[in-house]
């Protein structure tokens, strides 16, 4: 009730337009569903709770503008609303239209603090190993089939022999467990995709046969995990793939491989030796500008901060690195027109070329942990690492500490990145009396691989500056988004994805950033400070008599 009263209607149906035709009966308003599902991700309802509150919840109904003997309407409506907003690309459009209405009163603006950070979300299908994918795969094309062509179904396969074979799931406790067996079993699944896939391309098939997702996605499970080779008597023969390293023919890395007919888009992934899942990564960025200084500021003034708000949602795949996602999230904070000043990120953002890019392109400076040093003298910090050099870009002339030049200098590009190798004559550092604290070469003189002029300056710059104390107590603004992860985790439960396929784990979490923003925004209306994180039951009930 406080939202409509502060914010009036924030979603309009005409933003919402593109996802409906202009014929035919008409539909709920594509705004209120909208704004109901941003209630359900705040109260974490299922569809059929959240149509139940609409009916007869009254601050649902003030909020939703309904009369009160509205009759409501099915739950499956909201299920429809998503698919129709994730197939016309407007998974943005509710965080857009709230970030735009909050910035015409003031409460985000360009400039100042933000931070990001990264978490991970478990896809909506099962785990399957290689074998369990295969025979899972078969068994959802002709599940797929039978549903959308059963007379074509009837006609070309051996129904009974098909259906007595994939049944039931695959499942690991069903399988054999016997290496042999199942080596078969992994077998007789490939022949029976290549044998599925090769009826569905014959001259006599329907041509959309192909079309089907479950077909599409059995191709791609083939070509990843089996191989056609033709044996000693020339016969045909399919057999798994194998690992190079165990002298197979190689399986794709795991950021193309498929883990599930049912979510072509999860992906297997890693990070630390701890965290091993299956689905995406989101992305959350928020200003932090809301601290205990600038509130205490701001009052003197009469004035107040608005709270920390969710200014930006990336969801990637799992295997995409931090790294590709920094420039992802300063395009969408420069689409919606609230590029920060300061960026606040982890080590898993920065890249050497990022702190560049992003000032030279959008005037943001990054504040990271730069990439440090990965020297031998700079690991053992003794001897004389890369800044124990004095580089003459100008005439391309590097001094050593005891003042000898370089004897080449040579442009290169290493693993995909231009680079420059300095290299000192064997001459002149073989007698050097400080040789075994400059290099371990026993030949040749000291080697020294920097980046180009403004990469490597921005480099050496960021990597003093946070060495000191002002840069450290700066940085800790940061810790706070890990805040805002456990928030997204407690309320809206944002590392389980509810339903399957990129566009839609993208658009709810863009429906819980919409959320949490509210959430915020109404302790804040209400001048009702919210909990801080990890706070025990027992601290919070000490709190609650102490006031």
């Amino acid at each position: 009730m406080r939202v409509r009263d502060e914010l009036g209607e924030l979603f309009s149906d005409a933003e919402f337009a593109a996802a409906y035709g202009t014929r035919g009966r008409p539909g709920l308003s594509p705004g209120m569903l909208a704004l109901i599902t941003v209630l359900q991700k705040v109260e974490n309802l299922t569809d059929r709770a959240a149509a139940d509150r609409a009916k007869y919840g009254m601050d649902w109904k003030y909020a939703l503008s309904l009369e009160l003997d509205d009759p409501g309407f099915d739950h499956t409506v909201l299920s429809e609303f998503r698919t129709r907003v994730a197939e016309h690309g407007l998974e943005e459009k509710a965080l857009d239209l709230l970030l735009a209405t909050l910035a015409d009163k003031g409460l985000v603006k360009a400039g100042g603090r933000q931070r990001s950070d990264s978490t991970h979300v478990i896809a909506a299908v099962r785990d399957l190993n290689r074998l369990e994918l295969a025979g899972e795969c078969v068994r959802a094309a002709l599940e797929a089939l039978s549903v959308a062509a059963p007379g074509w179904v009837e006609r070309v396969l051996e129904v009974p022999g098909w259906a007595d074979r994939y049944r039931a799931r695959v499942d690991s406790w069903r399988l054999p467990a016997s290496e042999t067996k199942r080596a078969e079993l992994a077998r007789a699944y490939g022949a029976d995709g290549y044998a599925l896939v090769s009826a569905v391309h014959a001259p006599f098939s329907p041509a959309w046969l192909r079309q089907v997702p479950a077909i599409q996605a059995l191709r791609v499970m083939l070509i990843q995990n089996y191989v056609r080779v033709t044996d000693g008597k020339g016969r045909e023969v399919i057999k798994r793939r194998e690992s190079l390293e165990s002298g197979g023919e190689g399986i794709p890395p795991g950021r193309y491989r498929l883990t599930s007919p049912y979510d072509v888009d999860a992906r297997w992934a890693a990070k630390g030796e701890d965290l091993f899942w299956n689905g995406f990564k989101v992305h959350v960025s928020e200003t932090c500008d809301n601290t205990p200084e600038a509130a205490a500021a701001a009052a003197g003034g009469g004035e107040r901060v608005p709270p920390n708000l969710i200014t930006g949602v990336i969801t990637t795949d799992a295997t995409v690195p931090d790294t590709q996602a920094t420039d992802p999230i300063h395009q969408a904070l420069a689409r919606r027109g609230l590029l920060p000043a300061e960026h606040y990120l982890d080590s898993g953002y920065p890249s050497a070329e990022l702190l560049v890019g992003a000032r030279e392109r959008y005037g943001i400076a990054l504040v990271t942990p730069a990439l440090l040093d990965h020297s031998a003298q700079a690991r053992a910090q003794a001897g004389y690492d890369r800044t124990a050099f004095t580089i003459d870009w100008d005439n391309q002339h590097v001094t050593c500490p005891q003042g000898q030049r370089n004897a080449s200098w040579t442009p290169c590009t290493q693993r995909g990145t231009d680079a420059i190798v300095i290299r000192f004559s064997g001459e002149v550092c073989q007698p050097c009396p400080v040789r075994a604290a400059c290099t371990t070469a026993t030949t040749r003189g000291r080697q020294l691989t920097i980046r180009a002029q403004k990469i490597q300056q921005a480099l050496d710059n960021a990597r003093a500056e946070q060495s000191t104390n002002a840069w450290q107590d700066k940085y800790k603004l940061r810790a706070g988004v890990e805040g805002t992860i456990r928030q997204a985790v407690a309320v809206t439960d944002i590392r389980q994805a509810r339903y399957r396929g990129l566009p839609k784990v993208h658009l709810d979490h863009v429906f819980s950033a919409v959320a949490l923003n509210l959430i915020r925004l109404d302790a804040w209306w209400n001048d009702h400070p919210l909990d801080r994180t990890r706070t025990s039951h027992l601290a919070r009930l000490e709190l609650a008599l102490a006031s």
